[in-house]
């Protein structure tokens, strides 16, 4: 099998091309089953329909289940891995589970899982993913690592450097959104761009969404999915069970196996190039037009930043604070009122003008240092 060696944050790693994993047969990749294994008969039923579709490439179930508040459902234990073992045995589909410690590392090896998955709360955590790396040192086993709750590249980074270092090559990402305080329709924000800079930090390495904790209901899931198609994702992990309305976790973002396949289904696969030389020729002017538009844009920057810091020079005569809370308040209320009407939404002119609030504040916090 070959392996790409990537250099990250100078490091090296040696990450497998998902499409030369013996699991991958096209893209989209994809892992779906219950959120949790409830009974025997739930996990059996769920795996019937996803294999007779035949589109699924990887049974997931969660039998470890910490909850962000106690006295929930927290899973069934060590006892779903039998079933999943009966899943692969019946029906031929290679089968996962989440592990948190090392303790579950070792029960999945035991077992002879195909593959592992580490969650957003654990990737969060190093000395966590320290253990884990070192129960899985030596095992020849799938393991995708779900980005960090919090929207941290480095400690997404680092968790794939640590299970990397244990000598696993299958290594791939989930992108299932971020922990946010801000008001959202999604129970965890996409902040896309992060997963982005992933994919360029580390390009060979295998890219998947997980709409269902993204979204945090299934009426989100085709929408997500489409989008994570149309950015090149390799894959979805999508929840699916045998009837939702009965799960003991998480009901309102899994799917049915059938509705499964109408979600798959419905997805409009692009592809990445083509040798088109129309399009080539057209697409090279489009691109041009916006080099010249981002050039413009950093002119502008620049001339604000100078103001900025006149600003910052005439607060310090007068011995006036940076922060104009009041100010800043009428500024982004304005900014928000114009950009919808030019078409753009409030979330992205709260994101740039924030970034260039904090850069001005950066600028005139150098002048106040100033002798």
């Amino acid at each position: 099998m070959k392996t790409q060696n990537i250099v990250t944050a100078n490091k090296r790693l040696n990450i497998s091309p998902i499409e030369e994993w013996p699991i991958y047969k096209q893209r989209p990749l994809v892992i779906a089953g219950p959120c949790s294994a409830e009974s025997e008969e739930q996990v059996m039923r769920t795996a019937a329909g996803l294999a007779a579709s035949g589109r699924v490439d990887l049974f997931r179930a969660g039998i470890w289940k910490p909850r962000t508040r106690p006295d929930q459902f927290e899973g069934v234990g060590s006892t779903g891995l039998g079933w999943l073992r009966k899943v692969r045995e019946e029906y031929g589909l290679p089968v996962s589970v989440e592990v948190a410690t090392e303790k579950h590392v070792y029960e999945a090896l035991k077992h002879g899982l195909d593959a592992v998955w580490i969650g957003a709360r654990t990737s969060v955590n190093p000395f966590a993913l320290s253990e884990i790396a070192a129960a899985l040192k030596g095992a020849d086993i799938m393991v995708f690592i779900k980005n960090p709750i919090n929207p941290d590249l480095e400690l997404w980074i680092g968790a794939v450097e640590r299970i990397s270092k244990a000598g696993i090559s299958r290594i791939a990402a989930i992108h299932r959104g971020f922990s946010s305080w801000e008001k959202s329709s999604f129970r965890n924000q996409p902040r896309w761009q992060i997963a982005i800079e992933l994919r360029q930090r580390i390009p060979d390495m295998g890219l998947l969404c997980d709409p269902s904790h993204m979204g945090g209901d299934r009426s989100f899931i085709v929408d997500l999915s489409q989008k994570a198609m149309d950015l090149n994702y390799d894959g979805l992990m999508i929840e699916s069970h045998i009837d939702p309305s009965t799960a003991l976790s998480d009901k309102k973002q899994q799917v049915t196996p059938s509705e499964l396949i109408e979600i798959l289904d419905s997805l409009i696969l692009r592809s990445p190039t083509t040798d088109d030389p129309e399009f080539l020729e057209t697409i090279e002017d489009l691109r041009s037009q916006i080099d010249v538009y981002d050039n413009l844009l950093l002119d502008i920057l620049e001339s604000r930043m100078q103001v900025a810091e006149t600003i910052g020079r005439f607060k310090k005569e007068h011995n006036i604070t940076i922060l104009q809370s009041v100010r800043w308040k009428e500024v982004m209320g304005n900014a928000v009122e114009k950009g919808v009407r030019k078409g753009l939404t409030p979330e992205f002119i709260h994101t740039i003008l924030e970034a260039i609030h904090q850069e001005s504040i950066t600028h005139q916090m150098k002048v106040m240092k100033e002798d």
